[in-house]
């Protein structure tokens, strides 16, 4: 469709909004008030005050995410790795969000570096004002699509409570026979702890490439060089178990099988298990990533809660049920029809992201 032009004078982005405060820390927050604080994963505790009065717009400053950025309620306040950007008088905190999301500030960082982005340096760039009437042209028409996108990813999230209920109506509490992880592979390898870089043979897999619901995401890879010995103890193939058995308590466990053409190399933070031919790996794979079986893991999990570790030995001796060959197939069968409908979704967020990012360009450029 035609993409609407909205015209407007060119300001500095501190012109739109001024930096607010963001100085606590996890630690400070004591969940005994009504007050809400957010993280970059949401809402993430609760004090007896707040920082801001006024919905704002709260952006990822350091670390993993860098440059996100959300929405957030009034009378509420961010941790110190948020910055909090309060919209001023004749801005929407919903056009802020756009624009700011529209400005890729967590764009360019590469490297060991812990990035970080500084509201001093970001708010002297160059952004569009436009009047309140455009701002909710924009706003309507771009919430819009965001709102699609969440009802895709929501029918994501059903397709994968289906696969799990369907998992468990087929092989739960049926009696089968139980054998331990360790009985079942052939081989049980921890990956290297030596450090990768953007160069390098092989693509090397971290925990930020195994998503919760047990997927291989390759959209943020290392690279690496192995030889001899050490390559072979770490390269894995089509078919091998990745177990990540170090990360916060949470997400310690997350269990995925590698099905890429090309041989990768894996962390020290991840076991490889080879099976036999008694369990089909992405039927294990399915059981380990169970909400069962994920409390399981997090009740054996030895250390922090930011960095709790599940060892080899401990995977080994988790017992999981050994149904016959020909109904693991059977359910990987109606995984595969999952998954088709799966991929179809998936398309059509990656079709709507272009779209917002189209008109996005169109707006804010």
């Amino acid at each position: 469709a035609a993409k609407p032009r909205f015209d407007g004078e060119w300001v500095k982005l501190n012109q739109l909004c001024t930096k607010g405060r963001s100085a606590l820390r996890q630690k400070d927050l004591t969940n005994d008030g009504p007050y809400a604080v957010y993280g970059a994963s949401g809402i993430v505790g609760s004090i007896p005050t707040f920082q801001n009065d006024i919905r704002y717009v709260a952006v990822v400053k350091d670390g993993a995410g860098v440059g996100r950025a959300s929405l957030c309620s009034a009378n509420t306040s961010v941790l110190g790795t948020m910055q909090a950007l309060i919209p001023v008088e004749e801005v929407s905190p919903e056009y802020l969000l756009h624009l700011i999301r529209a400005m890729r500030l967590g764009d360019g960082f590469s490297g060991s570096t812990i990035p970080h982005i500084y509201f001093k340096d970001y708010g002297q760039r160059l952004v569009r004002r436009v009047s309140m009437v455009d701002q909710g042209h924009i706003v309507d028409t771009l919430g819009s699509i965001e709102r699609q996108m969440d009802i895709a990813r929501g029918q994501l999230t059903k397709l994968d409570d289906f696969v799990k209920s369907r998992f468990a109506e087929m092989f739960g509490d049926a009696g089968w026979p139980v054998a331990t992880v360790g009985s079942l592979a052939v081989d049980v390898r921890y990956g290297t702890s030596k450090k990768a870089s953007d160069c390098g043979e092989y693509v090397y897999l971290r925990m930020n490439n195994m998503t919760d619901d047990g997927r291989l995401d390759l959209d943020d890879v290392k690279r690496i060089d192995l030889n001899g010995p050490e390559l072979e103890k770490c390269r894995v193939v089509d078919g091998d178990l990745l177990f990540n058995r170090t990360n916060s308590r949470e997400k310690v466990g997350k269990t995925v099988v590698f099905h890429e053409r090309e041989p990768m190399v894996i962390a020290g933070y991840i076991i490889r298990v080879r099976l036999g031919d008694r369990v089909r790996p992405d039927f294990l794979a399915t059981y380990m990533n169970l909400p069962t079986t994920k409390a399981m893991l997090r009740s054996i999990a030895k250390g922090a809660v930011h960095q709790a570790n599940i060892n080899s030995r401990e995977l080994s001796a988790i017992e999981v049920p050994v149904p016959p060959m020909e109904l693991q197939d059977r359910f990987l069968s109606f995984v595969a029809e999952a998954d088709k409908s799966r991929f179809i979704v998936q398309q059509q967020i990656e079709k709507l992201q272009m779209l917002y990012d189209s008109l996005a360009q169109e707006y804010f450029s």
